[in-house]
């Protein structure tokens, strides 16, 4: 079997991917670049809403994010709880449009789309001390779930990008601006991507918080090469890599990790600062019975639920004490416990993020100029 076609059967039996983002997903990704697992079956459509009882759990999720290894059937059985229904979607577009369309008791959510959640009224606080472990998850990712004194999101997986290159097809190539001066490189369709280049801007302080200016800037890097590629799915940036069609991509660790798996010579591009993004739990609005929504979100921060869920998405788990056995090498792509690696990931919120000044540009102004770059 030859490299290319170790890399696409690898692929397509393992690859991870990201929709805030993620995050997203990876979320957005609009709002999230949030991972999701390839997939041949269709998107599923909503199912009529069943007669809500006690008892009953409603949840928004992405694929792969919960249905998995038996754990909906583990949680009714430790919980009583009855999961009366499951939706996934695969990107964080669906993900708004779902949420728009009914409530929810729970839904998975990148910072993009968590925020406009919270504006909207369609998430309610969280009382953390009814989440059975909340305190074992990382204070990093529990300070940045909160708002005006309130928690809105229980941390669940995170993830953070890298720019991969062919080490065998370009020299010199651990250079950023290098990346965004290539017309052979994909990056992720996503608004959240203008933060990416912003790091190209020495003048820039925090990526999520642009000043027109410097959303300008930014853009016009983006702008430079009309022809290059974004992808929503990972897939096409492994294919992208295994045809030899790609110098450059942006990608997650865990997407390097399987490259490097088969066989591919790509490296990561050194950075002093790179993106990242959580996706945290929310509590749906207008929850009658809140019983089984909490049991849900302190189900999810165990240590063996992120266990499981990080080694089947290829996202680090907001529980440290997850970092063992399956999910290890997951964490340890994503520099879990490394000292200083969470300083160097500027974690994404929905622009402007925490800009006092009014100076800075909104996400409107972030998704409009996104629109116009990748029509």
């Amino acid at each position: 079997m030859d490299r290319r076609t170790r890399v696409m059967a690898f692929a397509a039996l393992a690859v991870a991917g990201v929709g805030a983002a993620a995050p997203a997903a990876a979320p957005a990704t609009p709002a999230s670049s949030a991972p999701v697992r390839a997939t041949a079956s269709p998107t599923p459509k909503p199912s009529a809403s069943p007669t809500r009882s006690d008892g009953t759990l409603q949840i928004l999720t992405y694929r792969g994010y919960a249905d998995y290894a038996g754990t909906t059937a583990e949680f009714e059985k430790i919980t009583g709880c009855r999961i009366a229904r499951f939706d996934t979607v695969q990107t964080a577009d669906e993900m708004a449009s779902w949420a728009a369309q009914r409530p929810y008791d729970v839904i998975s959510a990148g910072p993009a789309l968590g925020a406009a959640l919270v504006e909207s009224g369609q998430v309610q606080p969280i009382d953390t001390a009814e989440v059975t472990g909340y305190t074992e998850l990382s204070k990093r990712f529990r300070d940045m779930s909160t708002e005006s004194g309130k928690v809105y999101g229980v941390p669940y997986l995170w993830g953070s990008h890298e720019f991969l290159y062919d080490s065998s097809r370009v020299k010199d190539g651990d250079d950023l601006r290098r990346v965004f001066d290539s017309d052979d490189v994909a990056l992720q369709d996503s608004p959240l991507t203008i933060a990416d280049a912003a790091l190209t801007d020495k003048d820039v302080d925090d990526p999520y918080e642009l000043t027109k200016e410097q959303l300008d800037r930014a853009v016009r890097v983006l702008a430079e090469h009309a022809g290059r590629a974004y992808w929503r799915n990972p897939l096409d940036l492994v294919k992208g890599f295994a045809t030899g069609r790609l110098d450059y991509a942006q990608a997650t660790p865990y997407h390097r990790l399987l490259l490097e798996k088969a066989g591919k010579p790509v490296k990561a591009v050194t950075l002093r600062r790179t993106t990242g993004w959580v996706d945290s739990w929310m509590l749906g609005a207008g929850v009658s019975d809140t019983e089984c929504a909490y049991r849900w979100l302190g189900y999810t921060t165990s240590a063996a639920v992120q266990r499981r869920a990080a080694a089947w998405v290829g996202l680090a788990p907001a529980n440290p004490k997850a970092c063992t056995r399956g999910a290890k090498r997951v964490c340890d792509a994503y520099g879990v416990g490394k000292d200083g690696r969470l300083d160097r990931i500027a974690f994404a919120v929905r622009p402007p993020g925490g800009c006092a000044d009014g100076k800075c540009a909104d996400y409107e102004a972030w998704t409009d100029r996104w629109r116009e770059l990748v029509k």
